[in-house]
């Protein structure tokens, strides 16, 4: 294995990671909210998204239909997606030749 490829893999492992938690973070913050008990703050969402969890984020806002009237989450998720799809995109051309 090349170190490109570890880079790459690694890559994948962290967002893969990050994204899991997201979903679990949207869910549980969503069940919170139906009961009426302490939240998970906004920035501690945002920042799953922001640092390899944007996928995530999508998803587990999506699955709990959760923060969906905030446009601030979609325009931190959406550029947070592109850019983590950038550089997926650039580590796998360069650990595989895509």
């Amino acid at each position: 294995m090349t170190f490109n490829q570890g880079l790459f893999l690694g890559y994948l492992a962290l967002i893969v990671i990050v994204s899991l938690i997201a979903i679990i973070a949207y869910l549980s913050d969503k069940k919170k909210a139906i009961k009426g008990v302490e939240r998970t703050k906004e920035k501690t969402l945002l920042f799953y998204a922001v640092f390899f969890g944007a996928l995530g984020s999508l998803f587990g806002r999506i699955i709990a239909h959760h923060k969906t009237d905030k446009i601030y989450f979609s325009i931190v998720i959406i550029y947070s997606l592109i850019l983590q799809a950038a550089v997926f995109t650039l580590l796998g051309y360069l650990a595989l030749g895509l």
